[in-house]
């Protein structure tokens, strides 16, 4: 076709595809639950079943090896052909597969191992498999995606930040190229325009922040009742502006990378798109809210819920608004907008910590992302919180966003026709990935044993003992030369202990949302010889740190971990740091009592260091508790909004 003719061929008219919200209903726990054990078996009897198409797989190995790369590209195009035809046929699996494998070892030098076959069909079979750190998760990604793509399926990979995203799709793109499959990844800095240029590809990588919010400014552009036929029409006659032009081809087949912190802790909070309110009239409501709580007691007028990141006022607090309320007037009359403005100003004076939940810089608030130790530019906090917090640190107050659509990540990734998944800590959501998404989890045995060893925790009585003890650690493993890596929960911890280690005169690099930009300078560094590193989670998920060769007799990277975070996965995803594809490396941890985390118990319990293992235990399974019931409250009011505002004709 020529040009010219590309240019005027009429747009692909096929609908938005997604699938129905399932409807709810009292009986859904339950049904969960009776089918978690049969789906069990199924998948003990499905992973019978790929074991004989691996060794399939592995049949066709010598004679791909001896193939030209024309042939090779030749038989990628009959492959293709077929699929966009029959669809995932078994034996078309297998032999794109094996061919896929070949092409990998030739492009970008690494051949997926049977482990990794066995990962590929499993995800092509809708289940989330869980692969130990270092197993090879992102040249697997390469097996499923390219058979959906070859069937015709617009394809996501859905990582946890941009990064990854970028990174992943730089390692894989050879092969998909070599496949005659189109890439692309989608950032927050693209235009409207080159995001529907990147959708158009057949494989696309993002953020599951970019690409969920992607999807609401689709259902904005298509309106209440969507008519993607009409909007596609539109946009080919002219009429229709770039901006609100539908960047996405539906949700035909996502492969979530890390899909533990995607699928499950990432849905404690809701997608939500807005439109700005008067600032100045902000910051005069902020100076209002904290004189509101200027003589409120802790104990008397509230009580602080740590774990859930909540206030509660007593019956004397409320009283005592009422009072304050009368005096000012206005909005403040109104009780439940006088008593959300209360637990807002005290959340953002008592709960959210500079350094832990967010920085100042260039005059502004930034969250960090305190599953990835990241900062989220562009993203505030909602009702009137992140105006509060603004006016707390002397920041220019912004507008607030008032939602104009809105989802939770449990309804957004359930509309995907096919979810698929994987990440290396997947055991302890096993139930709720199932319940929520009806995923299925497959343990995939790991290709070489592990060698890492776990030297036990350190309970220190106070912060000050914690970090001298760390120190020290740290002196007595580099004069070994053994490189460290030591993992904190917040930008204001690693910084503490950066300071430490430089009066103890060692010398180290610090990786935190502060310094984003030397990240990849330092990971290339951090496995050299005598190599100090402290890290928040950007060192955690989808890091991986090469160690010298020379240094593995010597027992390779040590990690240690200067603190818990509320859900232990996270934990074993920063000591996944070493020893990965089955070199050494060992990891510990030095905690102290006075840790945030403790925080969450209740004050009755005694602060022994004798019981320290068992109250950073306690505190870990509350924490867990009080995120899971969160995001079943979530889910649930989702449920309960949907059914309300599906009367006016749409759900977000």
């Amino acid at each position: 076709m020529s040009e010219q003719a590309q240019m005027w061929s009429l747009p692909a008219l096929e609908r938005y595809a997604e699938r129905a919200d399932p409807k709810q209903h009292w009986l859904d726990p339950i049904e969960a639950a009776a089918t978690a054990a049969p789906s069990a078996l199924l998948r003990r009897l499905w992973r019978s079943r790929i074991g004989r198409l691996v060794g399939g797989v592995a049949a066709l190995e010598p004679e791909l090896k001896l193939a030209s790369d024309a042939r090779l590209a030749g038989r990628a195009r009959e492959i293709r052909a077929t699929m966009r035809r029959d669809g995932l046929d078994e034996q078309l699996i297998v032999a794109l597969f094996a061919l896929v494998r070949e092409v990998s070892r030739r492009t970008v030098g690494l051949r997926h191992h049977d482990v990794q076959v066995l990962a590929g069909l499993s995800m092509i079979g809708g289940a989330v498999v869980e692969m130990d750190t270092g197993e090879g998760k992102t040249v697997t990604v390469a097996l499923p995606a390219a058979a959906a793509a070859f069937a015709g399926m617009p394809v996501h990979v859905v990582t946890v930040n941009e990064y990854l995203a970028e990174r992943d799709h730089r390692a894989l793109s050879p092969i998909f190229s070599f496949l005659g499959l189109s890439t692309g990844v989608v950032t927050s800095e693209l235009s409207p325009a080159e995001k529907v240029a990147v959708y158009a590809r057949d494989i696309v990588y993002a953020s599951n922040k970019d690409i969920a919010f992607d999807y609401l400014r689709d259902r904005i552009a298509l309106g209440i009742r969507p008519n993607f036929l009409r909007t596609r029409l539109r946009e080919f006659a002219g009429d229709a502006d770039a901006s609100q032009r539908v960047a996405m081809r539906g949700l035909h087949f996502a492969i979530v990378d890390e899909a533990d912190s995607v699928l499950v802790d990432e849905a404690r909070t809701p997608l939500i798109i807005s439109r700005e309110t008067d600032a100045s009239e902000e910051r005069e409501w902020a100076q209002q809210a904290f004189r509101m709580i200027e003589d409120l007691e802790p104990g008397l007028h509230y009580r602080m819920r740590a774990e859930e990141r909540r206030i509660e006022l007593t019956d004397t607090g409320r009283a005592c608004l009422e009072d304050k309320g009368r005096a000012v007037g206005g909005i403040w009359l109104n009780r439940i907008r006088r008593e959300e403005g209360a637990r807002q100003a005290l959340s953002a004076t008592h709960i959210f910590r500079k350094g832990e939940h967010y920085l100042v810089q260039d005059g502004k608030v930034q969250i960090v992302d305190e599953y990835t130790g990241r900062i989220m530019p562009d993203r505030s906090w909602s009702d009137g919180l992140h105006q509060l917090i603004e006016f707390k640190e002397a920041c220019e107050t912004t507008s607030r966003k008032l939602p104009m659509a809105r989802m939770t990540y449990q309804r957004f990734f359930r509309r995907y026709l096919t979810l698929c998944g994987m990440t290396g800590t997947a055991r302890e959501v096993t139930s709720e990935l199932w319940s929520v998404y009806r995923l299925g989890v497959v343990r995939i045995p790991p290709n070489v044993p592990s060698k890492r060893r776990d030297l036990g925790a350190i309970i220190c009585a106070n912060q000050d003992e914690k970090w001298r003890c760390i120190v020290e650690r740290v002196r007595t493993l580099h004069s070994s030369g053994r490189p460290v890596l030591i993992g904190t929960r917040s930008v204001l911890a690693s910084n503490q202990l950066s300071r430490s280690l430089m009066e103890a005169g060692l010398e180290h690099e610090v990786l935190n949302a502060e310094n984003v930009a030397r990240e990849a300078g330092i990971i290339a560094e951090a496995g050299r010889r005598g190599r100090i590193t402290v890290a928040t989670n950007m060192a955690g998920r989808g890091v991986d740190i090469a160690v010298d060769p020379d240094l593995l007799d010597d027992g390779g990277l040590h990690v240690i971990l200067s603190e818990l975070h509320d859900a232990g996965r996270i934990d074993r995803q920063m000591q996944g740091r070493t020893a990965r594809r089955g070199e050494p490396g060992t990891t510990e941890t030095v905690l102290s009592m006075e840790d945030p985390l403790l925080e969450l118990l209740p004050a009755r319990l005694p602060r022994s260091s004798q019981f320290g293992r068992v109250l950073f235990h306690l505190a870990q399974r509350r924490a867990e508790r009080a995120h899971r019931r969160d995001r079943r409250n979530l889910l649930a009011q989702d449920g309960r909004l949907g059914v309300l505002l599906a009367f006016s004709g749409g759900k977000e």
